[in-house]
């Protein structure tokens, strides 16, 4: 990194946090819309914040032209106030006032994607984090509540609808051929919260009733061509506003509630009071073009960014500190949403996989952070696993340690209390403290130290006193700026098991009366022993049920006793994750013979437990297929001192090889067995069937064999949805034979003017394991269907071959760390947000063996020297290379 001081971006801490100088309680705006000279008229009223006394105005504002500015009416002259390339300063103003300021901003070329920007022939909006301060000068932080009245004019056949947030105010023709709109949102809001849309887009409407018995408009704004699209995403619009009264009492404030869909956006999407603007991926859903795990994500976004109407608008984050407090919590409200809509075991597993997959990763690199960061360079690079899904792991472990009841009544008065506020993540612990008496001081711990903490649990029987002892030590981990910590409050949930898997009656030591079912268990200090009474013969532990914390449970347990609970427990984690230590166990001994040069040979055991579960017949397939899913390649690099890629994969690919050929019938038996019957549905035993049979295939494919070739030829030509087809044509791509380019350029030319299909398109050749995917990947950056400005192709095609291909990413030459590093570099000037979450897979530079370590660290150096590094990559890189 540069050696001046001067030169590296300022770190803003949360020790340093202060109230605004000034609030702006009302703004009213008014937007004249031209593709590359918008003016924008900004009215505000301003009032001195007495918690914060007297000082110089300083609004913040970027990459904007200045045109006006009026004080009380009184035009400004230059000499009265000072402009940077970040804010605009007015020194003496009075304790109330009028500020009138006229900007002029380029939508056309700013490919930054925040602030005012132009998709195509639609203008959008993208104002979190700071992006409002890329429209017009403003207070341009979360607790800055303003009240907005919007003025949207354009011309009338171009643009002939019109957006901003909260309810229309009225609307009428100008002259020249232009029109107008004008939108009041009544309720406080960040300026991050703001929204605008213009474009020629079809609506699909409905409405939705609420349980007061107000009729609310929803409207689902599109590209005319994409109107049948719509349906899956209105009804689970629905849905979630549903659920939201029923479960946490919440109901939907305003008059309409819009969505809006664009194919260019850095999110998922975006919570805008009242018009949420979403990527086209997470609303547009038909069987022939979205997958089941298409329309599973479209229901969890949809849910999630109206549950921020209540947790993240209506209650909203005092400083970007505390961004979990809205995400982490909503994050939480849609997994509890999404666990009511489906299996809730899976629904559950799936969350864990990211969670020790990527979270945990996150957690052990240079970039860990707590839930609540102590510092950022870049707000848009704390949109993270750790704030997001660790976060909402702490709101469960919450819920876990005061009971589901009292949960309820704690959230009612955190919403009542704070209604209209920006509040903070200790004002959340302490309403739930307040509402049920529960001391959660230590708890807090998990919101300012990073790291996944680790549980050390050994055991002991005495069959004469009939007690079992459970010894539980916590161990945490040292993180950048955080070498020792405090013990956490951790709530271990737990059962124990009969001979029989069923559950035994619990009783500490002391306690009268026994409970049957899960316990938990609260970790409060360094060491704890819990000494369980009157247990009649020696359980089985059942640990860690529901994966009732974020943490690593380290405890010898045999073979047989892992086959065992992987067989007869009835929480669906822990039956997982038995098998799932069964086989990182023999996948990592396969690891281990690889390097020391002895003959793979794959348990027999395993085999053996593979195919009682194949045999099984369980009524939900999606959790027979899980329990059939090996361990991916990366959750395996985290049990390595040394990571080797090359050998993870030959290992995992010998075991997956291994039991297709000697389970080759009852993989054929099953795929025939769950081939879809009847029209297309997204229900829980229909996508269960569908992932048991694509799994099977998938097994099959490892075995060079032209019939099962032929079967998975068949499937991707008339699989009848695009879940079937695409799990065919991903099979095909790992193979060098005829039909792989075949499948390919068909289905290139069936679906070419599809963007989202052709993401998809994109992906699977970016994950093949066939060793000149780097090759076909580069030239594919120079396909059509490539753009190098639009987030989704980036994450689709670069994205995909640099986290979710570790093989050929991580080919020992050190060729995928060099394309990595170009294009982090020819990304940064155009658009900094993704360019940064390119950068991250860098971060893991030091856990891989010394020739690639080497190589991963020269690249990163490299970007590092780069002159006009944006603050985001420059915060990613010198992280990394601390």
């Amino acid at each position: 990194m540069p050696d001046d001081a001067a030169s590296k971006p300022l770190e803003t801490r949360l020790k340093d946090y202060h109230p605004p100088g000034y609030v702006i309680d009302t703004a009213n705006l008014q937007f004249d819309l031209d593709d590359t000279r918008t003016r924008v008229a900004s009215l505000l009223i301003v009032r001195r914040n007495q918690v914060n006394g007297a000082g110089p105005l300083v609004l913040d504002g970027r990459d904007l032209k200045l045109l006006s500015v009026s004080l009380d009416g009184r035009p400004l002259d230059a000499g009265e106030f000072t402009v940077s390339s970040e804010s605009l300063t007015i020194p003496g103003v009075p304790e109330q006032f009028t500020l009138e300021i006229v900007t002029e901003i380029n939508p056309r070329d700013n490919t930054s994607l925040q602030g005012l920007y132009r998709s195509g022939p639609t203008f959008f909006t993208q104002c979190e984090a700071e992006g409002f301060r890329k429209i017009t000068y403003f207070i341009d932080r979360p607790d800055n509540l303003t009240k907005f009245f919007t003025t949207i004019a354009a011309d009338r056949k171009k643009y002939p609808v019109l957006l901003s947030n909260g309810n229309p105010m009225g609307s009428g023709n100008l002259p020249d051929g232009r029109h107008f709109a004008k939108w009041h949102d009544p309720f406080p809001k960040p300026s991050y919260l703001f929204a605008l849309v213009a474009g020629d887009l079809s609506a699909v409407e409905d409405s939705f009733r609420t349980a007061s018995g107000r009729t609310v408009a929803l409207r689902l704004f599109v590209q005319r061509h994409n109107l049948d699209k719509c349906a899956h995403a209105l009804e689970a619009l629905k849905r979630a506003m549903a659920w939201d009264e029923n479960v946490y009492g919440r109901e939907y404030d305003l008059d309409v509630f819009m969505v809006v869909a664009t194919d260019d956006f850095n999110m998922g999407a975006m919570e805008n009071k009242g018009l949420n603007i979403f990527n086209s991926k997470y609303v547009l859903a038909r069987p022939q073009t979205a997958t089941d795990g298409d329309f599973q994500a479209i229901e969890a976004v949809v849910a999630h960014e109206y549950f921020h109407n209540w947790s993240g608008n209506r209650v909203t984050c005092r400083d970007w500190f505390q961004l979990s407090l809205k995400e982490g919590f909503t994050v939480f409200r849609d997994q509890q949403y999404l666990e009511d809509m489906v299996s809730r075991g899976v629904q559950r597993i799936q969350e864990v996989n990211v969670l020790r997959t990527h979270q945990f990763r996150e957690d052990s690199s240079p970039l860990a952070h707590p839930v609540r960061p102590e510092a950022y360079v870049e707000i848009n690079n704390f949109y993270t696993l750790t704030v997001y899904n660790k976060g909402a792991e702490v709101i469960r472990m919450l819920r876990a340690i005061v009971g589901p009841d009292l949960f309820r009544k704690g959230t009612d008065l955190y919403f009542s209390r704070h209604d209209g506020q920006a509040v903070t993540t200790d004002d959340f612990v302490k309403a739930l403290e307040d509402a049920t008496g529960v001391d959660l001081a230590q708890f807090r711990l998990w919101y300012s130290q990073a790291g996944t903490p680790e549980l050390h649990i050994t055991r002991s029987y005495d069959g004469k006193a009939k007690t079992f002892i459970l010894t539980v030590r916590q161990v945490l981990p040292p993180t950048p700026g955080q070498p020792e910590k405090q013990p956490m409050h951790i709530p271990l949930a737990m059962g124990l098991l009969d001979r029989d898997g069923g559950d035994l009656p619990i009783k500490l030591a002391g306690e009268k009366i026994a409970n049957l079912g899960t316990r938990v268990l609260d970790i409060r200090k360094s060491e704890e022993r819990f000494l369980f009474s009157d247990v009649a013969r020696e359980p089985a532990p059942s640990l860690l049920r529901g994966f009732s914390a974020p943490v690593k449970v380290v405890m010898e347990q045999s073979d047989d006793e892992l086959l065992f609970l992987m067989a007869r427990d009835r929480d669906e984690f822990v039956r997982w994750d038995a098998g799932q230590r069964l086989a990182v166990k023999f996948l990592l001994s396969l690891v281990r013979d690889l390097q020391q040069g002895k003959v793979l040979e794959l348990d027999r055991s395993f085999i053996s437990a593979f195919r009682k579960t194949l045999e099984s017949g369980m009524q939900d397939r999606a959790f027979q297929a899980m329990l059939l899913t090996l361990p991916s390649e990366a959750y395996l690099a985290d049990f390595l001192e040394a990571i080797d890629p090359s050998a993870i994969h030959a290992a995992r690919q010998h075991a997956i090889r291994t039991l297709a050929t000697e389970l080759k019938n009852l993989f054929i038996a099953n795929y025939h067995e769950h081939a879809d019957a009847g029209p297309y549905q997204v229900d829980q035993e229909s996508v269960g069937r569908r992932g048991i049979r694509n799994l099977c295939l998938a097994y099959l494919m490892e075995l060079d064999n032209r019939h099962v070739r032929s079967l998975c030829v068949e499937q991707f030509l008339h699989g009848g949805n695009m879940t079937n087809v695409l799990s065919a044509l991903a099979s095909l791509t790992n193979v060098d034979c005829p039909e792989r380019e075949e499948t390919l350029d068909y289905f290139f030319q069936r679906w070419k003017n599809d963007p989202l299909v052709m993401d998809k398109w994109l992906g699977i050749q970016a994950m093949s394991r066939l060793p000149g995917t780097l090759s076909v990947v580069r030239e594919l950056t120079r396909h059509p269907v490539f753009s190098l400005r639009n987030p989704n192709k980036v994450r689709a095609l670069i994205g995909t071959f640099s986290q979710s291909n570790p093989l050929r990413f991580h080919d020992a030459g050190g060729g995928g760390y060099e394309f990595l590093a170009d294009y982090v570099i020819a990304i940064d000037p155009l658009n900094s947000q993704i360019a940064a979450r390119l950068a991250t897979p860098f971060a893991q530079w030091s856990r891989y063996e010394p020739t690639r370590k080497a190589l991963m660290r020269a690249q990163l150096e490299r970007i590092a020297k780069l002159p006009n590094l944006s603050k985001d990559v420059y915060e990613i890189v010198s992280k990394s290379l601390a």
